[in-house]
């Protein structure tokens, strides 16, 4: 079965091109090619595209709302930007909103076919350097890294020891200290990750494989 193409192109001359290139392939089917958004999402039921073509500067809502608004209906559906907008913003929106590529204009007619398949099959499209631009972005954007409490090495051992199952007096053999500083090492790991007990703070490392990072 070919794959069912919608292009959103309110340049004439590029979405008519875009629509020869995909007709000349029998591996395509052009289900509609529309000047605004609007009218695709009107008529999206009907035509049932499988893969988008979605320019970014439409008149009426944007590329980037349109994507927001077809993904939150078809979640399946492939979308990928075809734009001049190079900039960190629109990249960043337009994959946030569910794009699956994001191609830089002009794009060569050899290029069109290639692009339709990559999203259809599951892949991502992109020009190399907005590919480097959405890998820089997610690395801005990655989570901070997990606190590791402030533990001292000394109290990451005795945390590992508990987690081994050792109570107070084998952990202060094995590590030649009295037990009273053991107690007091003990303390000091309750109160550093907020737990009150010796199975909460062996739960919470084993959670966060606090010892695993030492």
């Amino acid at each position: 079965m070919p794959i069912a193409v919608a292009i959103v192109e309110d340049n004439k001359d590029l979405r008519v091109g875009t629509e020869y290139v995909l007709k000349s392939s029998p591996a395509f089917e052009v289900v509609g090619a529309f000047e605004n958004a609007e009218d695709l999402i009107y008529r999206f039921d009907d035509i049932k595209p499988e893969v988008v073509l979605m320019d970014i500067e439409l008149p009426g809502i944007s590329g980037i709302e349109a994507t927001s608004i077809l993904k939150k209906e078809h979640q399946h559906l492939q979308i990928v930007i075809l734009s001049v907008f190079e900039d960190d913003e629109n990249v960043f929106q337009a994959i946030c909103a569910g794009a699956c590529g994001y191609i830089s204009k002009p794009v060569m007619p050899n290029q069109i076919a290639e692009v339709v398949e990559q999203a259809f099959s599951g892949a991502s499209p992109m020009s190399p350097h907005i590919a480097r631009k959405v890998l820089e972005m997610f690395k801005q954007h990655l989570p901070p890294p997990r606190a590791d409490y402030n533990l001292t090495a000394r109290e990451v051992e005795v945390l590992d020891m508990l987690i081994q199952g050792y109570d107070n007096k084998m952990i202060a053999e094995k590590m030649f200290l009295s037990a009273y500083t053991i107690r007091a090492h003990i303390r000091n790991i309750y109160e550093k990750l907020h737990v009150h007990s010796k199975s909460q703070a062996v739960a919470k490392a084993l959670k966060e494989r606090l010892v695993n990072k030492k």
